[in-house]
């Protein structure tokens, strides 16, 4: 049988090629979505790595944080662009995962967010959420999940109010709209935990401001922050 499905395998890689998103070369295992050259070229912030990053130094004040970073830079007409518009408007959810899985090697190899107990992905409200079909967020959460072997909680935080897009808003502005929009829908899986709560982009950092100050609000927990990416 084993033998069967491997030739059947090869047979369908020789008339479907599996191709990078970066540069259409031919990729052998169709789980990866980029070649190991194009994947070497994602630019790297190693944010992880080291205390009052830029991502860190934006929630100072703000919120108490431990620990804060992103694991790539974002730039305008880039590779990695491209993988998120995949993710976020093309309904490639196959790039969550797979960059996740990315994302969470990054955060294995910092050791700072070892003590991590679970992982919370961004909530989107239902009306985004329908209209999507699913939570970028929470493909990412699942992704890194699996290459970090930590625990994620897609459900311990919900978001209840619609907003409207944030991307022309400044940092007040922003955080005024999102003020109130999260609750905590399961306390059991946060309280006394260390809470990594992940994003896709990080700009200004108010919709994890305010997701994050709903969850200190539970008992024992302690909160750190991570996003696949920052933006320059």
């Amino acid at each position: 049988m084993t033998a069967t499905k491997n030739y059947l395998d090869d047979l369908l890689h020789l008339f479907f090629p599996h191709t990078c998103l970066g540069c259409g070369t031919e990729v052998v295992n169709k789980t990866d979505l980029l070649c190991a050259r194009c994947v070497l070229q994602l630019p790297l912030s190693n944010f992880f790595l080291h205390a009052r990053n830029p991502v860190e130094r934006i929630f100072y004040g703000r919120l108490p944080v431990s620990h804060a970073g992103s694991a790539f830079y974002f730039n305008k007409d880039s590779l990695l662009q491209h993988l998120v518009i995949q993710l976020k408007y093309k309904g490639n959810q196959s790039a969550g995962i797979y960059l996740g899985k990315l994302f969470g090697n990054e955060l294995a190899r910092s050791k700072r967010f070892d003590d991590v107990d679970v992982i919370v992905p961004v909530p989107l409200n239902e009306k985004k959420l329908f209209t999507r079909g699913y939570n970028q967020a929470a493909l990412l959460a699942k992704g890194i999940g699996e290459a970090w072997r930590k625990p994620v909680s897609e459900d311990a935080v919900g978001r209840f109010l619609f907003t409207e897009t944030q991307t022309h808003k400044d940092r007040v502005s922003r955080w005024q709209t999102m003020e109130g929009v999260f609750t905590v829908t399961d306390a059991t899986a946060l309280m006394n935990k260390h809470v990594l709560l992940i994003d896709d982009v990080i700009t200004t950092g108010a919709t994890l401001e305010a997701c994050g100050s709903s969850i200190i609000k539970v008992p024992g927990t302690k909160l750190s922050i991570a996003t696949l990416a920052y933006t320059i």
